[in-house]
């Protein structure tokens, strides 16, 4: 008789702790490695308040995330939707490199043009509105001289580009780039690398929480 009361109120607690769950808004960060550098601060300041999730892994390029788009979303009920693509659409690679990611800007052959990534975009776009969470587009980070696959000025091309489009669909933009750039000089990771230090993934992390907390 005992046991039974012990779980009839354990059953009692679990559907009360899933119902508290389930009533949690849920977020999902679509993103390449800076997201996933600055998942971790998110998720731990949205601990008690909302359930954050990423796209498993690395979101890559524009044509990858047409390819895992619908994966990512899954059948589940999202509130809101951060999103980006870019870092690696304007990246040149050629099979010949030896460095990391076959990065080559000089002999290498660029990923997607702003012409197909401005196509692939608006594609993403169509397919995440169909979610009816509220969506946010996150601009690409800065990416400094010296980076052996991209130019640093291709930044802004893919940028304008992908601005234009949120401003048509109505998206609203949590411009990274911007202060990304503030925070690269003090907290790189190395020299000519577009990744930051854990303490710049923290700082990055703050724009990010800002723009959430405001969509709540």
């Amino acid at each position: 008789m005992k046991t039974s009361k012990i779980l009839s109120v354990a059953i009692v607690l679990i559907i009360l702790f899933t119902s508290f769950t389930e009533q949690k808004p849920r977020i999902l960060i679509i993103g390449d490695s800076i997201s996933n550098g600055y998942m971790p601060f998110v998720e731990k300041y949205f601990a008690d308040k909302a359930i954050v999730k990423h796209n498993p892994g690395n979101a890559q390029h524009s044509g990858f995330g047409l390819q895992k788009i619908r994966e990512w979303i899954g059948d589940e009920k999202w509130d809101i939707i951060q999103f980006n693509w870019g870092l690696h659409d304007l990246c040149y690679r050629s099979p010949q490199s030896k460095v990391y990611g076959n990065r080559d800007k000089i002999n290498g052959k660029i990923t997607f043009t702003p012409e197909e990534y401005g196509k692939n975009l608006e594609e993403l776009v169509l397919r995440l509105k169909k979610t009816g969470a509220k969506l946010i587009f996150a601009t690409t980070t800065y990416v400094p001289q010296g980076e052996a696959g991209r130019f640093t000025d291709d930044v802004k091309r893919y940028n304008d580009l992908a601005l234009n489009i949120m401003k048509k669909h109505n998206i609203q933009v949590n411009s990274l780039n911007n202060i990304s750039k503030k925070i690269h000089k003090k907290h790189l990771l190395a020299e000519g690398d577009v990744h930051y230090s854990a303490r710049g993934y923290e700082l990055l992390a703050e724009p990010v929480i800002e723009i959430i907390t405001k969509n709540l």
